[in-house]
């Protein structure tokens, strides 16, 4: 195994390579971890279980020393075994009664996600004035990181939490609306993704006018943008807006014809809409249908 410490309080065994740049000091990442006792078949500490890992923030939220300096060595995708000497685990008086005093363990890890931090954290520590006198292109760097954590959220189906990301790097982009005419549509492009997927949010979050709201302001940005049209026309869907919905469907089937979501969505509202016909119609003859009160005072 690799002595990854120098003194052999860590080592490393790679399972499965992974790729791109290695992870930064100051990241927050997300990882897949058992961890074992020496002879012992099943972890006493795993997040496998779990069907949405959390992101967690080195330095903050990892515990252990000598899985901090591990990480720092690895790549996306990469599983990797770790022995972790008392010094870099549990020390010498362990975690009783789980963990014996001064206990070598052994960890396995496979690292699914990292996202570097640092720089937006830094950003966000100081006042709106010292934020404002940075460059555009630093400022763009940081909204893309709030969307990239923004998305990580997302995919664990944390959707007030990504809303918070989303709507952290919206504003940033918005105090950007002065800047030369040559820049601005880096500004806007980058607008544009936070709004479909704020609007995209709010559908997960049960909001539809929320989700319609963000869903046009994309569309103020580029009016032909079939994601944002397919979002309107699900949210107006959910409000029973039908017409306006089939607008919005129909308009993003004409940008993309083949777009099996749209499509389905389009087949979606013609089954509402007709259910909702045949309620109004069935509702309309219960009204103006003659009433059984006359009748039984006909026969007494």
């Amino acid at each position: 195994m690799q002595d990854i410490s120098g003194d052999r309080g860590v080592l490393k065994d790679v399972l499965r390579e992974g790729t791109g740049d290695l992870v930064a000091p100051d990241s927050s990442v997300l990882v897949k971890y058992s961890g074992y006792l020496e002879h012992m078949d099943k972890p006493f500490d795993s997040n496998y279980f779990r069907k949405t890992p959390r992101l967690m923030k080195l330095g903050e939220d990892i515990t252990l020393w000598g899985m901090e300096l591990g990480l720092l060595t690895m790549r996306r995708g990469e599983l990797a075994r770790f022995l972790f000497k008392p010094t870099y685990a549990y020390g010498v008086l362990g975690c009783p009664p789980l963990i014996p005093p001064n206990t070598t363990v052994l960890f396995e890890i496979e690292l699914l996600d990292f996202l570097d931090s640092a720089e937006a954290d830094m950003f966000f520590a100081l006042t709106a004035e010292q934020q404002d006198k940075f460059p555009l292109q630093k400022v763009l760097k940081v909204a893309t990181t709030e969307r990239e954590f923004g998305n990580c959220l997302f995919r664990q189906n944390r959707f007030y939490d990504a809303k918070a990301r989303y709507k952290r790097a919206l504003l940033l982009l918005r105090r950007r609306q002065s800047v030369p005419l040559e820049e601005r549509h880096l500004v806007e492009a980058d607008k544009l993704l936070v709004l479909l997927n704020l609007s995209f949010t709010y559908l997960k979050l049960g909001q539809p006018p929320q989700a319609l709201r963000y869903g046009e302001q994309a569309l103020s940005i580029n009016q032909k943008n079939a994601k944002a049209l397919f979002r309107c026309g699900q949210a107006c869907l959910l409000m029973t807006e039908y017409e306006k919905a089939r607008d919005f469907l129909v308009r993003a089937q004409r940008e993309q014809p083949f777009n099996h979501d749209i499509n389905n969505e389009l087949k979606k509202l013609a089954r509402d809409y007709r259910v909702y016909t045949d309620k109004e119609r069935e509702m309309c003859q219960r009204m103006f249908s003659p009433g059984d009160d006359g009748a039984a005072g006909e026969d007494g």
